[in-house]
């Protein structure tokens, strides 16, 4: 059997009668930058967060760099960061002159680890950037009551958790905005990249939407500095489609989470957890193994592709080796960052596919 990683193209089978319409509909009306189907998907989208606002940009990397320059984050500030997560978290945030300060991650959910938080924190913090890895939701009450204590500005990096709840709230509102990727591999993916920004406060967005399009207001008249980062139509229009299938694709992926657990549990294996107070949407399913590199080489030859999300943590990585951190300053990203193998995970993919996945997974630590 050959299993993908992800298979996109199985979702696009499903909804491409109306994606050739949404598509069709962009190119019909010449909409190609802006217009109705990304003004109506801003609105839809707030709506599927709970927030008063949506700002659609070309990325979620822009759309973390454009909340911190807006914020008003710049040369001389710090945010902290968690240090295991993909590397344009802390890119962000250097674009905009700050620095990024590490923190480790929690062994059990590999999100931020709020007690470390207030050991980094100096007179020059400004924010803190909790990241809802892998689909599921950091710990934003303890999040949100040390940057209230400390007045420090929240920003989730929302981008691998669409349709994530903490204690019954979608993540998104937690804090002052929030960053989201439709990256096309995403639990809610475009066609091609995009991003999206998400807030309450509406006094930030109207800024948000100025500095996304030059800084423009009325046409001709520009007003502050600003650049281009603008969702194309045609993304906007397949997004709508896809929209009302998000909620039911993360129940489905959270079903195949629970078969991976079932037929794992007795392996030596260490699978995520599923808090009971919060609702993770399995953008990736990833184990830890100590023969992880083995592992991952026996299932390939198996048709079993597979992935390594992140292999190097952000301190390690030679862009930041001035900042002059070394082996064991962050034990437990480091630790888990040898261990972690992502399997299989995207809605279509069927029981008869992962009873495959576990057998060759068996038979693995059977031949070990």
């Amino acid at each position: 059997m050959k299993i993908n990683f992800v298979d996109i193209y199985k979702q696009h089978q499903a909804l491409k009668t109306q994606i050739d319409g949404a598509i069709f509909r962009v190119i019909k009306n010449s909409t190609f930058i802006g217009g109705e189907e990304v003004e109506m998907f801003e609105r839809e989208f707030a709506n599927y967060c709970g927030v008063k606002n949506c700002v659609v940009v070309n990325s979620g990397t822009d759309a973390l760099r454009i909340i911190c320059y807006v914020l008003g984050i710049g040369p001389g500030d710090e945010v902290i960061i968690p240090v295991n997560t993909f590397i344009a978290t802390a890119l962000a945030v250097s674009s905009v002159g700050a620095r990024p300060v590490f923190v480790d991650c929690r062994e059990s959910d590999y999100t931020i680890d709020p007690t470390e938080i207030e050991k980094k924190i100096t007179l020059r913090t400004k924010a803190i950037i909790p990241i809802h890895l892998f689909g599921q939701p950091a710990n934003m009450f303890s999040v949100c009551d040390i940057a209230r204590k400390k007045g420090l500005l929240i920003i989730e990096d929302a981008c691998q958790a669409h349709g994530a709840k903490f204690k019954g709230t979608r993540v998104g509102g937690f804090g002052h905005a929030a960053a989201f990727s439709f990256y096309p591999s995403k639990n809610l993916g475009a066609y091609g990249d995009g991003g999206a920004i998400v807030t309450n406060d509406t006094h930030l967005a109207n800024k948000l939407r100025l500095y996304r399009e030059y800084g423009q207001g009325k046409k001709n008249i520009f007003t502050t500095q600003g650049v281009n980062s603008r969702l194309d139509g045609i993304q906007a229009a397949i997004l709508r489609v896809k929209l009302p299938h998000l909620d039911e694709w993360n129940r489905q992926r959270l079903e195949i989470a629970r078969w991976y657990r079932q037929l794992l549990m007795d392996f030596d294996i260490i699978l995520p957890t599923i808090p009971e107070d919060r609702d993770h949407v399995f953008h990736l399913f990833v184990i830890r193994t100590n023969h992880r590199d083995r592992l991952k080489l026996f299932l390939e030859k198996r048709g079993v592709s597979c992935g390594i999300h992140y292999p190097i943590p952000i301190h390690q990585q030679p862009v930041y080796q001035h900042f002059g951190h070394t082996i064991g300053d962050f034990k437990v990203a480091e630790k888990v960052a040898e261990q972690m193998l992502s399997l299989p995970m995207f809605p279509e993919l069927t029981r008869e596919a992962v009873d495959y996945i576990a057998i060759q997974i068996k038979d693995f630590f059977s031949k070990l």
